[in-house]
């Protein structure tokens, strides 16, 4: 495509956001929390695992384990147990142990509000951090990078960046910081109902006229 001007991108994008809000009016974090630290604990549970094995797995986790001090006090081998079928369960365990642990040691229990206290825990970046903070908080830190926005800000030539945490720091400048929590889930929602990533669904999609198609045929 055309090198496109800051200004030219920065219209095109409000139209994007514009479309994907329409599209899906009720976009949300798909995995299951009824408050903050269960949403910590299913974030990290959520790499390299789809939001549909995590919801089945702490649906049962949350009642055996319901607070800080009940991880930082278990057996790590039965929560290893209770979340293996997430897969690379040691670390996962390990981490939400430790976490939980230096959630009682610093913060009382809870789980912090600021992005330097969380990822500062284990097992917590960014990409965790904001999903916390933008969900159970309603706090607009940044924007949460996970495949789907890698994917779908880059065929929307929205950045050419494969790093995380330089995609995040191109795409904020795009959306008003009201809509960044918004935002991912607009793209996760798409990624997932509308634009795979080996057979998108163009001809369907909402925002088609917007999209440059990167990296299609």
């Amino acid at each position: 495509m055309p090198r496109e001007t800051a200004i030219a991108r920065a219209a095109r994008t409000r139209k994007i956001l514009a479309g994907l809000q329409a599209a899906y009016p009720d976009a949300h974090c798909e995995l299951n929390f009824g408050n903050p630290l269960q949403l910590l604990i299913a974030t990290i549970l959520s790499a390299q695992c789809t939001d549909k094995r995590v919801n089945l797995v702490t649906a049962e986790l949350f009642k055996r384990y319901r607070s800080a001090k009940d991880f930082a006090n278990a057996e790590l081998t039965e929560i290893e147990q209770n979340i293996r079928t997430t897969g690379f369960f040691r670390n996962k365990a390990k981490h939400i142990q430790a976490c939980c642990r230096a959630l009682l040691d610093k913060h009382n229990g809870e789980v912090p509000r600021t992005m330097a206290e969380l990822i500062a825990l284990d097992g917590v970046g960014r990409k965790t951090a904001n999903v916390v903070l933008g969900n159970a908080f309603g706090i607009n830190v940044g924007i949460v990078v996970d495949t789907h926005v890698t994917r779908l800000a880059n065929r929307l030539a929205l950045t050419s960046e494969s790093d995380a945490v330089k995609i995040e720091q191109e795409l904020m400048p795009l959306v008003p910081p009201a809509q960044w929590t918004l935002f991912s889930h607009w793209l996760i929602w798409h990624g997932r109902r509308r634009c795979g990533s080996r057979k998108p669904d163009c001809a369907g999609c909402e925002i088609a006229k917007l999209c440059p198609r990167i990296g299609l045929s």
